[in-house]
């Protein structure tokens, strides 16, 4: 059986992974990233730095971190809802004017503004076309349940002492 350590570090990794991929949209493809994109991206980002600092630390500390990267995934998931709804209701859009300009100001989109700084004119009502049949907010959502699923099963996983050992 996996241990904790080694499925926060693998949690980490799928993070690292879909950042990569949505770099890569970004900059290869032109696929410019909306404010809730960003938020999205700060989401798998801390899933990303909550696992990997938990991974060094006791089962019981590893534990708390499979529970505040659940939290992270819950806030990222429902960043991905609402641009679904978003997008599925254009007329309502999530006011580019309104988000842009604070989350441009974070330390992230200062420090890293090519992951994190919000493109002027990219609007969350924008439809890309799917990549393998899913939007890119349906893929991420869906990336945000399966590591939902993991951080739960490893929440709740008995450690090998709680099973006299084996």
């Amino acid at each position: 059986m996996k241990t904790s350590k080694s499925i926060l570090l693998a949690v980490a990794f799928i993070c690292l992974v879909i950042l990569g991929a949505a770099l890569y949209l970004q900059h290869y493809e032109g696929m410019q990233p909306c404010p809730l994109c960003v938020i999205q991206r700060y989401a798998f980002a801390a899933i990303a730095l909550i696992c990997l600092i938990c991974a060094s630390l006791p089962s019981g500390a590893q534990k708390a971190g499979a529970g505040l990267g659940i939290l992270a995934a819950m806030g990222g998931a429902g960043t991905a809802i609402w641009h679904l709804w978003i997008i599925a209701h254009p007329a309502i859009s999530c006011g580019r004017d309104a988000l842009e300009g604070p989350m441009n100001a974070l330390p992230p989109a200062t420090l890293l503004p090519s992951v994190f700084q919000v493109d002027a004119f990219a609007l969350c009502t924008t439809a890309y076309d799917p990549i393998m049949g899913l939007s890119i907010p349906q893929w991420s959502l869906l990336g945000f349940v399966v590591l939902l699923v993991i951080l739960v099963a490893t929440l709740f996983k008995r450690s090998s002492a709680d099973n006299g050992g084996y």
